[in-house]
């Protein structure tokens, strides 16, 4: 089974080797069909701490590395200016 990727915004960089990701999902309403957000926090494994606050990046499934960490950074698609 192939691993899931998601993209997101980095919103904060303050662990260590560590990022959290808000990732939005969008989808209609079960009964009024209006295109409703969800946001999603996701931490994730930085190796080099190369992210910053604001960074679009996309992260990967991977093994438990901690208690809540499950994602692993895959690339970052933009950088903050």
């Amino acid at each position: 089974m192939p691993k899931k990727e998601k993209q997101g915004i980095v919103i904060s960089n303050k662990m260590d080797k560590t990022i959290v990701v808000k990732v939005a999902d969008y989808e209609p309403h079960p009964k009024y069909k209006k295109i409703m957000e969800t946001n999603k926090n996701y931490k994730a494994h930085d190796e080099q701490n190369i992210c910053n606050v604001g960074d679009t990046v996309r992260i990967v499934e991977s093994r438990p590395l901690s208690g809540d960490k499950r994602w692993t950074l895959l690339e970052v698609v933009e950088k903050v200016r």
